[in-house]
């Protein structure tokens, strides 16, 4: 499957100019359907699709286990972009309250507060445990194992990446995508659909922690995050009500620890 796509390109350099050929990221809509009905229209990287959408319903709240969905699946027809779901009667039942609302709890609402948005979250959230600790050398060592694998990001600068570990530092998952949001979805589903997410504990990630992220990963029941941008003030808000562990490599200040520092 094609991710990137090459466009000629001006170069201005060194007072020189040239004509070349540069790969960009692809950007495409993906539908995702829950029982028949459409949910939600993503932009992103062609891949993973079924990934994607699984990470994305663990995240609103729709799904807490892959044995909530009865069926899930990607339209394989060229020009089609739709992954389909369907819920177990129990949980559709248990859920049509998020079914029907407008708007998503992971998108941010216009006219609402910090400590609102944040008490709407718990709907669905809930705080982790603590379960392990880490060096600070270890939690830094996953930044650089996330940089190394960014091999869209060598090509085209434009992508974002996350890479999820167990306790004890293994890969679980990794994902690229032109959206951080989507990366972290994909990640995170393809550990969830794996039937693994009891043992994901530590999320890299290469963009800054926003709070939909924090809210995704709690959702996982991810413990720690580690970005090499700092988070906003919102995330550390949520983060520490939710017992979670936020910290990001400085470029100059070496390993900056927001909330959390127990781990």
């Amino acid at each position: 499957m094609n991710k990137t796509e090459l466009h000629d390109m001006i170069l201005h350099e060194n007072n020189t100019v040239e004509v070349i050929r540069q790969a960009l990221i692809m950007e495409e809509p993906l539908s995702i359907r829950i029982d028949g009905n459409a949910y939600s229209v993503v932009m992103r990287t062609p891949g993973d699709e079924i990934y994607h959408a699984a990470g994305f319903c663990l995240a609103e709240g729709i799904v807490d286990h892959p044995d909530d969905f009865a069926t899930i699946g990607f339209c394989t027809e060229e020009g089609v972009n739709v992954v389909t779901a369907t819920l177990t009667s129990e949980r559709r039942n248990r859920v049509e309250h998020l079914l029907g609302r407008r708007g998503f709890i992971s998108q941010t609402s216009c006219g609402i507060c910090g400590k609102e948005l944040v008490k709407d979250l718990y709907q669905i959230v809930r705080p982790v445990s603590q379960t392990f600790n880490i060096p600070i050398a270890t939690a830094m060592a996953c930044v650089d194992r996330l940089v190394e694998q960014q091999h869209l990001f060598s090509k085209t600068g434009s992508t974002h990446a996350s890479m999820i570990f167990d306790s004890e530092n293994s890969v679980m998952a990794y994902a690229e995508d032109v959206g951080r949001h989507n990366a972290l979805d994909k990640a995170i589903g393809r550990v969830f659909m794996n039937r693994k997410i009891n043992e994901a504990n530590i999320a890299a990630l290469s963009s800054r922690i926003s709070y939909e992220l924090v809210q995704k990963a709690a959702r996982a029941g991810i413990e720690m995050m580690v970005s090499m941008s700092r988070p906003t003030a919102l995330a550390v808000t949520l983060a520490k009500s939710l017992n979670m562990t936020l910290a990001c490599v400085g470029r100059r200040r070496g390993f900056m620890i927001f909330c959390g520092k127990e781990r």
